[in-house]
């Protein structure tokens, strides 16, 4: 008898080593690759601070007031002014629509015999 049980203490040390072995190597695997979604991350976050500070130097508005003047023949471009836009007196606003229901042409459907049902 205490053979047997020393032979399933054998079998489930062998069985939890086994399982702490394998969970120790998806651990570490699930651990290398969170690091290289951050790495990946970071390198996009970076990229991306690049672009930005691209976009704003591309669009300064001395440099982009020079191109618009080298290519004023071609898109013939002006600075905006005062007198561009409208006033609110300008804007035309759609026409109010009378939304009243004419009831003239209505039906009558009670009848002389509800009158005498009623108290």
């Amino acid at each position: 008898m205490r053979s047997i049980l020393y032979v399933f203490s054998a079998l489930a040390v062998i069985g939890l080593a086994y399982w702490a072995y394998s969970e120790n190597y998806r651990t570490q695997a699930a651990i290398s690759h969170a690091e290289r979604l951050e790495n990946r991350i970071s390198t996009a976050r970076q990229r991306l601070r690049v672009l930005n500070a691209e976009w704003a130097y591309l669009n300064r508005p001395q440099r982009l007031r020079e191109l618009a003047d080298i290519n004023f023949d071609r898109l013939g471009l002006l600075p905006l002014e005062a007198e561009q836009f409208g006033r609110i007196d300008q804007v035309e606003y759609p026409p109010e629509v009378d939304m009243r229901i004419d009831f003239s042409d209505s039906v009558e459907v009670s009848s002389d015999n509800d009158a005498e049902l009623l108290p």
